[in-house]
């Protein structure tokens, strides 16, 4: 993401990196412990970030869609989402606010899981 600093110098107006306190994108760490929870075989099929605040918290909302594959798929997708909102996630600065499965399917590759999941900076 592109972030517009005020005090940038004109030459480094346009940054690509974190401005200030904000931390970088939580969401690569939060993928590896997805998949390690989901177990071998298991992908990430898609997966988006973006910025979230309210009028106290800073954070970013996260989109993910899991695939799970193998012949165990379906009781690997039931052991994913068994307890899945008291998991603890180690994620240094930010912690997870919310997780929820808003689907699941399956077909031919296997299981398919659709995750939303809200992070907050950890001041």
């Amino acid at each position: 993401m592109t972030s517009l600093h005020p005090s940038a110098a004109r030459e480094n107006l346009l940054q690509s990196q974190p401005i200030g306190r904000r931390r970088s994108d939580p969401l690569p760490r939060l993928l590896v412990q997805l998949l390690a929870r989901a177990g071998a075989p298991a992908t990430v099929d898609r997966a988006t970030s973006r910025p979230w605040a309210s009028a106290l918290f800073e954070g970013r909302r996260h989109v993910v869609r899991l695939l799970l594959g193998g012949p165990d798929s379906a009781a690997r997708a039931a052991r994913f989402a068994d307890g899945l909102g008291s998991v603890e996630w180690a994620l240094s600065g930010q912690f997870v606010a919310d997780i929820s499965l808003d689907n699941q399917g399956c077909d031919e590759g296997g299981q398919w899981l659709d995750l939303s999941i809200l992070t907050i900076e950890d001041w």
